[in-house]
């Protein structure tokens, strides 16, 4: 029993002592562009917390005019004056968006379509980067105020159709929050997993490298195009899930 309680010790020892080196394989591709985005305007959703706080940061470092766009607007808030205080970057503003419900949803969005003074946006009359960051995982079962599966509706039927789907990579955040065994692996191994600065990495690749445009509705990881399961490349498949997407949410697309 010693002897086997002297590996284990030797083990973790190595493991941890080799541990800034594993960081580093594991941290994946960096956005390495230099791009500025003065008088841009960016809207990211659950940008309160984890990548999508971190992406709003460097967007918001870049110059951009950026939206965090999150149910709770008091985290919201307090993301947001960090990355004020952070970015010199006065124009970090928070708006209310429960993708859980799509009356919120169609609020947000007709607020901005109508350029109106409740979103402060009626002198720049367009969105230049949308990022759709917020997401859940392995919630309790539940149901979103219009009777979805709250996977389905927040993951799928809330965030709707994206340009680009990026992996993030296995990223040390909140998304793991309603289970407590992922939560203490993550607490264990947090040394060997992205940082959630490192986990933003292929968003804001992919909002900001230039000649992206004919990779347009392809998947990323490690800020470059990877590899995509035959079956989510199947057109009947995306065309039935499409229609089906709408006829739940009772939305007529020509």
């Amino acid at each position: 029993m010693l002897v086997i309680l002297g590996l284990l010790t030797s083990f973790f020892s190595l493991l941890y002592v080799t541990a800034p080196s594993i960081r580093r394989f594991f941290a994946g591709g960096v956005c390495k562009t230099n791009m500025q985005l003065p008088g841009k305007v960016v809207v990211i959703t659950g940008a309160n917390t984890g990548i999508g706080k971190e992406t709003a940061r460097e967007l918001a470092r870049r110059g951009a005019r950026v939206y965090i766009a999150c149910r709770d607007v008091l985290k919201g808030e307090s993301a947001a004056s960090d990355i004020r205080a952070d970015t010199k970057n006065s124009q970090v503003l928070v708006r209310k968006l429960d993708l859980s419900d799509t009356k919120s949803i169609r609020a947000f969005a007709e607020g901005f379509l109508a350029g109106s003074p409740w979103l402060c946006l009626a002198e720049e009359k367009q969105l230049h980067i949308l990022i759709n960051n917020a997401g859940v995982m392995l919630c309790p079962y539940s149901k979103t105020a219009d009777g979805f599966e709250t996977h389905l509706g927040v993951n799928h039927l809330g965030t709707g159709v994206t340009t680009y789907a990026v992996h993030p990579g296995i990223v040390s955040s909140e998304l793991v929050r309603h289970s407590f065994l992922l939560c203490l692996f993550w607490r264990l191994f947090s040394p060997f997993v992205k940082t959630t600065r490192e986990g933003a990495q292929t968003s804001l690749h992919c909002a900001l490298a230039e000649g992206l445009e004919p990779l347009s509705g392809k998947y990323f990881s490690d800020c470059k195009r990877t590899w995509v399961s035959p079956r989510a490349r199947n057109n009947k498949t995306a065309e039935r899930l499409w229609k089906v997407s709408c006829e739940l949410l009772g939305i007529q697309w020509e």
